[in-house]
């Protein structure tokens, strides 16, 4: 009998616990690239607004994006493995609720059930593989992780455009349901019972001044497309951000105990790969979502025809992820950001210079599959500098603001897309775009639409080689 060496026993658990966290990553995937594409659909069948079109997804991040702190400072209370369950359990109830939806504005409070739920997956995803793998393993483990997430939204797309094409709306939602069942099952059975941190109170003034904050500016950048930057719901959205801003930051390093400790980040390290992140989610995190709407409201294809046409992005994710993963052992995490920081940024320069109604597919699939493979190098080498840099004690509150930002710049990145994009075209047919129906308009409304769409790439573009900017300073320093 071969005896089980304790590196070896201490592997296979690793990668059982990378099996759950992986399911969480699926779940996620699926949420996000399912409804990306069907949007159109689901906005026909409530005759949505442009308003609440957009809110449709900005109230899931919005409310993902300010509760993720606060969960990764809960589960030090509560338990990492017991928030990390609930948080599949209660994302699966949400999924079923939405599908029952009998308005537009009960399928969007259902969106911030499901927002809850991600928030205690995503908070503690992350920080349980990490104390799962041996350091010199990590990269392999986060590799397989973030090429999960690239699965779930290789099939999200088409499984998405396949749904709104023949099952229904509902079934958008429906789908996530069978995969948290299995995560929640399959989670309470592997993961082990993990220390406690310190019982600490939660920061709630701050948890409440970066939500007023985000629902501010997001509510700004929502308005900007059909009001204008003049409009007086874009002018107090963005001064109330503004005057939010500064009280933060003062309230944070008064307490005693803050959602957000600054002093983590001091290091230019930290700081620029967490600004690196963010602007590398500012640039990516609306691709798939632009690209489906060029599809259905320009060229005139339906839902699945438009979820075949953008699975070069996730085909891109899903190839580049594991690749760089095992890479990991040879080359620096931090030549991967800046690598996978330029990929991004070079397939996003492709779409603003070659996207038009009658574009030869083959560029328009090259784009996306570029940018496609720099999400998934940056997001791998980017997550394993991060959480390699840090000691095992913050990892929890650091993992949660490093999502954090990350979040914020998904959730802009959706607000500025929509809100460029809606602004090219005029209000008579901006509901026409969300609805995927302006091809069948004027020649005159389409021109305006292809316009929106070079500068929303354009826009995205020079995020991105911002992003690239802060991974190039990003350099941990010699010791």
């Amino acid at each position: 009998m071969v005896a089980v060496t304790p590196d070896r026993a201490r592997m296979r658990y690793a990668w059982r616990v990378c099996s759950v966290t992986s399911l969480g990553l699926v779940l996620m995937g699926l949420a996000g690239s399912t409804l990306n594409v069907a949007l159109p659909t689901v906005v026909r069948h409530f005759q949505a607004t442009p308003f609440q079109s957009g809110w449709i997804l900005l109230a899931y991040l919005l409310i993902n994006t300010a509760s993720l702190l606060f969960f990764g400072r809960v589960a030090d209370l509560l338990g990492r493995r017991e928030v990390y369950l609930a948080g599949f359990a209660l994302f699966t109830l949400g999924s079923l609720a939405a599908g029952f939806a009998p308005d537009v504005w009960f399928l969007i409070a259902m969106r911030g059930v499901q927002a809850v739920g991600a928030a205690m997956i995503l908070a503690n995803g992350t920080v349980i593989i990490t104390e799962a793998f041996p350091p010199d393993r990590l990269s392999q483990g986060m590799g397989v992780y973030m090429g999960t997430l690239s699965v779930a939204q290789l099939a999200g797309p088409t499984l998405g455009g396949l749904i709104a094409s023949t099952a229904g709306w509902q079934w958008i939602f429906w789908v996530n349901v069978p995969a948290g069942l299995a995560a929640t099952v399959w989670g309470a059975l592997t993961l082990r019972k993990m220390p406690r941190g310190p019982r600490k109170p939660v920061d709630a003034l701050g948890n409440a001044l970066i939500f007023a904050a985000l629902s501010a500016i997001l509510l700004a950048l929502s308005e900007a497309g059909s009001g204008g930057l003049t409009s007086p719901v874009v002018l107090a959205g963005a001064g109330v951000f503004a005057a939010l801003v500064p009280l933060i930051v003062l309230v944070e390093r008064r307490a005693a105990h803050p959602v957000l400790d600054l002093r983590l980040f001091g290091g230019r390290m930290l700081a620029c790969a967490n600004l690196a992140s963010f602007g590398n989610a500012l640039a990516r995190a609306s691709l798939i979502l632009v690209a489906a709407l060029y599809f259905q409201a320009a060229r005139g294809v339906d839902a699945f025809a438009a979820g075949v046409s953008v699975l070069p992005v996730p085909v891109g994710m899903a190839l580049a992820s594991p690749i760089v993963g095992a890479l990991g052992r040879r080359v620096s995490p931090y030549a991967l950001s800046i690598g996978g920081a330029l990929m991004s940024a070079a397939g996003l320069g492709t779409l603003m210079l070659t996207t038009g109604p009658d574009a030869p597919y083959w560029v328009i699939g090259l784009g996306l599959f570029v940018a496609g493979c720099g999400s998934g190098t940056f997001l791998t080498g980017n997550t394993t500098q991060v959480m390699t840099a840090l000691p095992s004690g913050s990892l929890g509150v650091v993992n949660g603001f490093r999502l954090m930002v990350m979040n914020v710049g998904i959730v802009l990145s959706v607000g500025l897309s929509l809100s460029v994009l809606g602004g090219a075209v005029g209000p008579d047919v901006r509901a026409q775009v969300y609805a995927g129906t302006l091809s069948r308009l004027s020649p005159v409304a389409l021109d305006q639409l292809m316009t929106g769409f070079q500068r929303t790439y354009a826009v995205l573009f020079a995020v991105a080689l911002t992003g690239a900017a802060f991974a190039a300073l990003a350099r941990s320093p010699r010791r």
